[in-house]
């Protein structure tokens, strides 16, 4: 027998035992080769993509300004994107190209039967060089076209969408394809712009960080108390037509607010805030009101004094409008042609109205927005009438409210067209969880007023409303009595009575607010904004139907 012979045969574990150092190192460095071959990362010429990367519109744009030089010129370049309009001659043409990330078109040079196929409106990769333009012409740079391949082609004849004016009731009809005019697909990057910098405001607000939260969609109550809601059932209850039992034990709604719900959050976390959609079935045909809409809202814990929190207001929207401002969105907002708009009938000439800028300028850096009590500006309104230098369909008097005809008089003729707080409102118009006025000792009212206020801008009048809230267990209930909101039932001899309420009441769906007072509560206020509106405002809009691409309001929910 050889030595061989007697070598023992091979453990049965040794298959399981890792390999070497060196065989391992092989191994390894085979896997990542064959790996990195998969997923493309090859020097062969093969495996490179053919032609240049894509580039956005606005990234050429940007690097190709009349001064200065430009590192794209005489480069080959592609885009992705759109046909906003084309021009045919016989020997050449000029196509606009838009991919929405900015209002502004870039122009392709082509031949004739490289344009034989493109219509407004048809989707197209185009290849081409990145050439300089001759001095005197209305753009820098054009791109000479190489290629040209249509992705997606559009019917010329039934597409909707032309190079012309349309009126925004017709765009209206149209919500699925508007967005591609230029200004609609401006003001959706408007609010994506928004909405990037509402996180570094909150973050960096001078009483400390807000945390931002996501408050319930489903809600037990009305929080406005106006009984403007929309009930949630199932698609096949809805059907039928019979009650049955309900899906989630009792009647629910979509929000009409988050406030309820934010100041649960509060109660821990100190200073939230929160962007979500509210619904309100109101029957209004008016361009102020949405059935459905976003409310920025926000709950500030230890809070108890309300010039504290109109401050706090004034400085969000500030902060946000500054940020925005110095921003190509932002810029493009105060210097885009658009369409349709009411006042500014030669925009698609010449822009839009200088005092839009001058908007901005007054949010940004104006001196400390007014504030009037209601009572005040009450006053004031009945002077006006009494005087003859205003006359309004509905009178001013201190039970009824301020209509709108009273809050453009007060921030337009009262203040001279800038913002303005109202504060102080009476008892009876408003909500039942907010807390009493802290007037001056010399003042004197018509009758009891809580701590609130609305903050009307120049022609969208009210924009913000906010107030302290009633903090206090008893009185807080008390409100709720006297708001019809505590329900009679048959008292239950083995059943605890709720504090401050007696045995045959109730708080119902309400309870859980309520405990929010019952353990470990604080001076509170908040407010909300009704987003959409103020995004007509920086951006000139005048009608809400226009800044929220899919608008919902009676009558109208279309897409």
């Amino acid at each position: 027998m050889t030595a061989a012979d007697q070598t023992p045969p091979p453990s049965p574990l040794s298959s399981t035992l890792p390999p070497a150092p060196a065989q391992a190192m092989q191994t390894w460095r085979r896997s990542l080769a064959t790996s990195a071959a998969r997923l493309g990362y090859n020097n062969a010429p093969s495996a490179r993509p053919p032609g240049p990367a894509a580039l956005r519109c606005a990234q050429i744009l940007q690097q190709s300004g009349r001064n200065g030089p430009c590192s794209l010129e005489e480069q080959e370049i592609k885009v992705n994107g759109f046909i906003r309009s084309v021009r045919k001659q016989k020997r050449f043409a000029f196509a606009e190209i838009s991919d929405g990330s900015t209002v502004e078109a870039l122009q392709a040079f082509l031949s004739p039967s490289q344009a034989a196929e493109l219509h407004t409106g048809t989707a197209v990769e185009i290849s081409g060089v990145w050439k300089r333009c001759p001095p005197g012409k209305e753009q820098t740079h054009e791109l000479q076209t190489t290629n040209v391949d249509v992705v997606g082609p559009a019917d010329p004849v039934t597409y909707p969408i032309q190079k012309k004016y349309h009126s925004p009731d017709f765009l209206r009809q149209l919500p699925h394809l508007r967005i591609r005019t230029p200004f609609n697909s401006l003001l959706s990057r408007f609010r994506s712009e928004c909405l990037y910098h509402l996180g570094s405001v909150f973050r960096s607000h001078p009483s400390g960080a807000f945390a931002q939260v996501q408050p319930p969609l489903i809600t037990s109550s009305d929080c406005e108390g106006a009984g403007e809601t929309f009930t949630v059932v199932p698609r096949e209850v809805a059907a039928s037509g019979e009650e049955g039992g309900h899906f989630f034990r009792a009647p629910k709604y979509l929000t009409v607010s988050s406030q309820l719900h934010l100041e649960a959050y509060a109660a821990e976390l100190g200073s939230v805030w929160a962007l979500s959609p509210t619904f309100r079935a109101e029957r209004s045909d008016t361009p102020r009101h949405l059935s459905e809409f976003y409310m920025l809202e926000a709950e500030m814990n230890f809070l108890s004094d309300l010039d504290s929190l109109t401050d706090s207001v004034e400085h969000i929207i500030r902060d946000l409008t500054r940020r925005v401002y110095n921003t190509p969105v932002g810029q493009e907002i105060l210097s885009a042609k658009r369409s349709g708009e009411p006042g500014h009938k030669d925009t698609d000439k010449d822009g839009p109205s200088p005092p839009l800028r001058q908007r901005w300028l007054d949010l940004m850096d104006g001196p400390r927005w007014e504030r009037i009590t209601y009572t005040q500006a009450i006053e004031k309104l009945q002077e006006a009438v009494a005087n003859n230098s205003a006359s309004f369909e509905h009178p001013p008097t201190w039970t009824s409210g301020l209509q709108l005809e009273h809050e453009k008089y007060i921030v337009d003729v009262l203040f001279q067209s800038r913002p303005v707080f109202v504060t102080d409102y009476p008892k009876t118009i408003k909500p039942f969880y907010m807390s009493p006025s802290q007037p001056p000792a010399d003042a004197t009212t018509t009758g009891e007023t809580v701590a609130c206020f609305d903050l009307l801008l120049p022609e969208v009048s009210e924009v913000a409303g906010g107030s302290l809230r009633e903090h206090r267990l008893q009185h807080l209930i008390q409100n709720m009595r006297d708001c019809g909101l505590v329900k009679q039932r048959e008292p239950e001899d083995s059943e605890a009575v709720y504090p401050y309420l007696s045995p045959s009441e109730d708080l119902s769906h309400l309870q859980w607010y309520a405990d929010l007072r019952r353990w470990g509560t604080a001076p509170h206020g908040g407010f909300g904004l009704g987003f959409d509106r103020f995004l007509g405002y920086l951006a000139g809009v005048s009608s809400v139907r226009d800044v929220v691409a899919f608008p919902r309001y009676f009558g109208r929910a279309d897409c």
